[in-house]
């Protein structure tokens, strides 16, 4: 056993992971060159109120925001947000939190727009009010929501920006700031195409992103906007619980000076790389895989288009006479090597098909009715790509 091989000392058994930069089976990996970026800044101390200041002003210029500002992760990017827009700058309230009695501390939320990760506008002590239907929240809806408690409106950013469910975006900011209040956006991984990432960032007067999205530490996130919402942000951050007297709660939110930058790297990276070659990279992955698995009966496998940045995934359909889907993904996780995979039900793959089922280029045809599961490429190398064949061979064969 290498000495330095710690998960198997500590009897851990290690898994490719074939879903994509999922929490659960530890993130993302940072790219080469965010890596060297991260060791470079460990080799010396910095002010950290310094480099959150520097590196937010670079972030906002490669976004195209008033300002920017690193947290760790878009859920406390989210978090931060919320108890900065309740709390502001004033050094009682910010100690208080999250205790919010006499303050504003209601955000609204359209009840299309429910999902898992908005348990983050409440965190900090916000009370979450939901407008409208389960099916429909219209302009009227929230017009009459807002009242002398509301503080701001949540707004879960997807590609079809909610169209015949929920009010736009756009519509939602006219409404809020007649109202004078902010819209505090969750784009977690609205990172791709380029144009709509930077079209995000700007919409909203807090902009919150996942950064392990686009290749930076798992822990990062960014949240970016108008500069005076950034600066209330800024007085609940980790760092603000020692400055000024200011007891923020932000203080378990911590970031390393080398995440920090590698965030940064990371994001300058995203916004300016070739992306065809990326998602060029991940089908010559999948093509792989299909091709190695393609002789087996009772498999079809098909390159489907899915609206993320990953661009495709790798469907892979099985017939019911031959295995059980939930069987063949067992013992793929069970077996040796582990492999985990993305069953399409799974609410935490971002791998959902698009809507017409049918994909561009030629790829899937999307005929067959068969269970099936996904395979993500994001996360694996070259030598992973033919484990995750042969082993889908070997359990069928």
């Amino acid at each position: 056993m290498n000495k330095n091989d710690y998960y198997s000392k500590l009897g851990i058994t290690p898994v490719i992971n074939a879903v994509g930069n999922q929490t659960i089976f530890g993130g993302s990996t940072p790219t080469g060159v965010v890596k060297d970026a991260m060791e470079s800044s460990e080799s010396n101390y910095i002010v950290m109120e310094e480099l959150f200041e520097k590196t937010g002003e670079y972030i906002s210029k490669l976004l195209g925001t008033e300002a920017g500002y690193v947290t760790s992760g878009a859920a406390a990017a989210i978090t931060l947000s919320v108890a900065g827009c309740m709390a502001g700058t004033d050094p009682e309230k910010i100690a208080t939190l999250p205790r919010t009695n006499g303050m504003k501390n209601e955000i609204l939320l359209q009840k299309p727009q429910r999902y898992t990760y908005d348990r983050c506008f409440e965190l900090s002590g916000a009370k979450l009010i939901e407008v409208g239907s389960s099916e429909l929240c219209t302009e009227t809806d929230l017009q009459n929501a807002i009242n002398e408690n509301t503080v701001a409106i949540a707004y879960y950013v997807q590609p079809d920006d909610w169209k015949d469910k929920a009010v736009s975006l756009k519509k939602t900011l006219e409404i809020a700031h007649n109202n004078n209040i902010p819209v505090i956006a969750d784009a977690a991984s609205q990172i791709y195409p380029i144009d709509y990432m930077l079209e995000t960032a700007q919409s909203a007067d807090l902009v919150c992103f996942g950064a392990k999205y686009f290749g930076a530490p798992h822990s990062s996130g960014l949240v970016v906007g108008k500069k005076e919402y950034i600066d209330k942000v800024k007085a609940q951050s980790f760092i603000a619980y020692q400055l000024e007297g200011r007891n923020a709660m932000g203080r378990p939110m911590k970031l390393d000076r080398q995440e920090v930058i590698g965030a940064t790297v990371a994001l300058e990276q995203w916004v300016n790389m070739n992306h065809e070659d990326r998602i060029n990279e991940y089908v010559t992955k999948q093509e792989t895989i299909k091709n190695i698995i393609g002789s087996v009966n009772g498999i079809t496998a098909e390159i489907v288009e899915i609206p993320t940045f990953h661009g495709y995934s790798l469907k892979v359909s099985v017939d019911p006479s031959v295995s059980s889907v939930d069987k063949l993904v067992d013992e793929l996780a069970n077996g040796s090597p582990r492999i985990m995979v993305a069953p399409p039900e799974d609410p935490n793959a971002h791998l959902k098909l698009k809507k017409s089922d049918i994909t561009a280029s030629g790829y899937g045809t999307q005929k067959d009715t068969h269970p099936h599961f996904m395979i993500g490429v994001t996360e694996i190398n070259d030598d992973h790509v033919k484990q995750i064949g042969d082993r889908i061979k070997e359990i069928l064969s």
